[in-house]
């Protein structure tokens, strides 16, 4: 990759995305840029991947644009996301700037295939998640360097996760870790007790799920690591390999009695095998609360430890899931293979 990028392999379009670190800035293989040294650079399957992890779009090669220049209005509101990232823009505050609010959502999602509020939140969330990625080192040398983003990474790093990480000794800690997996990168936030949440990066309401976690414990998530956040790296990476599919790592619950008695049936499903909502409703002894067992689901947020992606419809369909319909599929797949792997070793 390093290679097409140097001799502008076109070739490679749409294959992958470079993020640079000296710049905090992600481009198209084929950017006319300046290239980077090998080891300031990292590789991304996509353009939202790249925006989590905490770099913006290049104004050279514009990677999120299928066409060169986008409408006006688009322009515009991109602009104002990237002057201000850690700013909530609400529909009301568009109509204040005299735009009507599925106008912005119609045209980014036409010209950069996301909405605007999903460019927003993944470069809000994608700056916050940064310090996590590469810890406090690495967050204060990006101030001391002066980057155009530093403000906005710290102030978001501050709204999200409650406190900057130079305050960690002062309030009550979740240690967060960055964890690369096959299927994108996982977030992993836990204390001396256990692992508290487990979500991909990109999954819609993490920040919200963040945040009840900030509010319920009354603490802040600060950049760091404790023996749950090494077990459970160490356990998806055998669960990854095919090697080892049970978990281990010790987890802590945050929901009601009723969604306790859902999670652990789903803890009792087998790798490999599913079952359907009203299956886990009769187990817990409550016929007909099929939509309750859902939204139990949907209230999970150790992914895969606590594995959601095992229920599905009655008539053997996949059905939703925070990571994405692609992913259950695949680990669905995985699990089964290498079920059959692991009994014929």
């Amino acid at each position: 990759m390093y290679r097409a990028l140097v001799s502008r392999d076109t070739t490679f379009e749409g294959i992958f995305y470079v993020g640079v670190k000296t710049t905090g800035i992600f481009c198209r293989p084929t950017c006319p840029a300046k290239k980077p040294k090998p080891e300031n650079v990292e590789y991304f399957a996509s353009a939202s991947e790249a925006l989590y992890g905490g770099y913006r779009p290049c104004s050279r090669c514009s990677p999120l644009e299928k066409e060169k220049q986008p409408p006006a209005l688009v322009r515009r509101l991109r602009h104002t996301v990237d002057e201000l990232p850690f700013e909530r823009i609400k529909g009301a505050d568009l109509r204040a700037l005299g735009i009507d609010p599925s106008t912005a959502r119609r045209q980014f999602q036409r010209y950069y295939g996301m909405t605007f509020h999903a460019y927003h939140r993944a470069r809000r969330m994608g700056l916050a998640l940064q310090g996590v990625r590469h810890g406090n080192p690495v967050i204060e040398a990006q101030l001391d360097a002066g980057f155009d983003s530093a403000s906005g990474f710290w102030e978001a790093f501050r709204r999200v996760f409650g406190s900057p990480p130079s305050q960690a000794r002062e309030v009550r800690c979740l240690q967060a870790r960055h964890i690369e997996t096959p299927l994108g990168a996982m977030l992993g936030l836990a204390d001396q007790e256990g692992l508290h949440l487990l979500e991909f990066v990109d999954r819609r309401g993490l920040e919200k799920e963040i945040l009840s976690l900030r509010s319920q414990l009354k603490c802040a998530v600060v950049p760091g690591s404790n023996p749950h956040l090494e077990r459970i790296e160490r356990e998806l990476k055998s669960f990854f390999e095919g090697t080892a599919l049970d978990f281990t790592v010790a987890v802590v619950m945050h929901g009601s009695a009723f969604e306790h008695s859902v999670w652990q049936q789903l803890c009792a499903i087998p790798p490999g095998e599913t079952r359907s909502y009203a299956e886990i409703a009769r187990q817990i002894g409550c016929l007909g609360a099929a939509r309750a067992i859902g939204r139990a689901n949907g209230r999970n947020c150790l992914a895969l430890v606590v594995p959601c992606h095992r229920v599905i419809r009655a008539d053997g369909s996949l059905c939703g899931y925070g990571g994405g319909v692609w992913r259950k599929q695949w680990l669905l797949q995985h699990e089964r293979q290498s079920t059959v792997r692991l009994r014929s070793a």
